[in-house]
């Protein structure tokens, strides 16, 4: 089958739409942009001069990393010369070394380049240089592409205390994608700034299980082999699909159904096995029907089929599934 994915960062970004009843940082965001700084401590002092409450500067470091810091895409291009160590040890040998948040954030700064590491840690260097208590979180983040089976620490994001609790968040994620010709391409997404603990573990699974701030948590066979939502999952209002299993398995002959429920109105509705089919001009439109908020549809399995199955409304991706064909 072809493949035209998209890499999103740290290989996607899950959701573009903003948050609702979040508070309007538009004003804030237009001065993010003039604020060119490499030195840590002048830039803590500047950002955190844009806010009143500790949310406000919180959100002025998740904008301006988002804004200013690039993904490092040495990963993808591994032909490409080593950046190298941006971090100068000091003159004087007797003075204190500097945190390992503060060392990495000192590389990030000069490079304007990082991997997600790179991110988390810039952001909690400067949280805590404002006196915002931030934790860096490691753990394994499920992207549609993550293979099955491998489950270990991939992953790093933050936690930030605000208002008398603990909250999540992903700069890496929200500053941008990675395109599948491995080009960062940056586009800010506001939906990993303090997102709702269950809406975060879909596809983020702390090392440190104490971090998914949930007291329910689901086992990692659900989590793991749950359908990936793509960004219109949330933007189009699924309330529930079947099936919920992300894996299917099926033969040559075999009918798969799906039922989708939605308050949204679909206008087209396309089944395709690549997140970015080459033209959408040429797919035709699946043969579905709509009952209420539910929406139905029949997948015939011809027996050349095999790798994925993407589901999109209006041209947006919404659910992915791994399909395994029983040659058998």
């Amino acid at each position: 089958m072809k493949n035209y994915f998209i890499y999103i960062l740290f290989l996607f970004p899950q959701v573009l739409a903003a948050q609702a009843a979040k508070t309007n940082f538009s004003s804030q965001d237009r001065k993010i942009g003039f604020i060119k700084e490499d030195n840590l401590d002048s830039l803590a002092r500047k950002l955190a001069q844009l806010g009143s409450t500790d949310r406000e500067k919180a959100r002025a470091v998740f904008r301006w990393i988002a804004e200013h810091i690039s993904y490092n895409v040495r990963i993808y291009n591994r032909n490409r010369t080593d950046p190298g160590n941006f971090y100068e040890e000091p003159d004087d040998s007797s003075a204190a070394l500097p945190s390992l948040n503060e060392r990495v954030a000192a590389k990030v700064l000069k490079r304007k380049m990082a991997f997600c590491d790179g991110y988390s840690r810039l952001f909690a260097a400067l949280c805590t240089k404002m006196g915002i208590p931030t934790e860096v979180i490691h753990g394994y983040a499920r992207t549609s592409q993550t293979r099955q089976g491998k489950f270990g620490v991939n992953h790093s994001w933050n936690a930030v205390y605000l208002e008398n609790s603990w909250h999540l968040l992903d700069v890496t994620w929200a500053s941008g994608f990675v395109s599948y010709s491995s080009q960062y391409i940056k586009q800010y997404n506001d939906y990993y700034f303090l997102t709702p603990p269950a809406d975060f573990f879909r596809d983020h699974y702390p090392e440190d299980i104490q971090w998914a701030l949930l007291d329910q948590l689901p086992l990692y066979r659900e989590f793991n082999q749950a359908a990936f939502r793509h960004s219109g999952f949330n933007k189009y209002a699924i309330i529930s699909f079947i099936p919920q299993k992300g894996i299917i398995e099926a033969a040559a002959g075999d009918t798969i159904r799906f039922e989708i429920k939605t308050k949204k109105e679909i206008r087209n509705f396309l089944v395709a096995d690549a997140y970015q089919p080459a033209s959408f001009l040429f797919l035709q439109p699946a043969r579905y029907t709509v009952s209420g908020e539910k929406i139905n549809f029949n997948y015939f399995v011809k027996g050349n089929e095999g790798g994925w199955l993407y589901l999109f409304f209006n041209e947006e991706a919404v659910l992915c599934y791994k399909f395994n064909l029983n040659k058998n």
